[in-house]
């Protein structure tokens, strides 16, 4: 009779220890992190840029980015990127003002290059805010790639 108690208790402590996450909650795990840059470097499109979406939840979003070249200029009116480096080496460019901005969709705006802006370099590690309405431009030197973690969080 003990052993049959002991072991109804222990299957209900395992049971309640492995309960079912919180909703919302998420967890990648860093090999696949790594895994993730390695299989968009085979998915580039024609503006040397990947990007796998990890989630998407009320206010933000999460995916990892992949870039095998310079990426256009871009400005967010309404969210703020979150950069998160995983591997590579690049140049951000931000500040300064837009050349030629087009707006691609809704609070999008996109431009051939940045005047005026700082120069800031990146490598693995580094985390990077860059608020709604600031041009920022990622440079890759050619032959180079840059995977990094991307948090878009919308405005108030």
């Amino acid at each position: 009779m003990k052993m049959l108690f002991l072991s109804v208790a222990l299957l209900t402590t395992s049971i309640w220890l492995h309960a079912a996450d919180p909703e919302g909650f998420a967890l990648w795990k860093g090999a696949a992190v790594k895994a993730s840059g390695e299989e968009l470097a085979g998915k580039i499109d024609d503006q040397n840029f990947a990007l796998k979406q990890l989630a998407t939840y009320e206010n933000h979003l999460i995916g990892i980015a992949h870039r095998a070249g310079d990426g256009s200029a871009e400005l967010h009116e309404t969210q703020t990127d979150i950069l998160i480096v995983e591997s590579g080496e690049a140049t951000l460019v931000v500040g300064g003002t837009m050349v030629k901005p087009k707006t691609v969709k809704p609070h999008e705006v996109r431009g051939s290059s940045i005047e005026g802006g700082e120069n800031k370099p990146l490598g693995p590690g580094d985390i990077i805010h860059i608020p709604a309405k600031v041009p920022h431009q990622l440079k890759i030197e050619t032959g180079k790639s840059f995977t990094y973690l991307v948090i878009k969080v919308d405005s108030k």
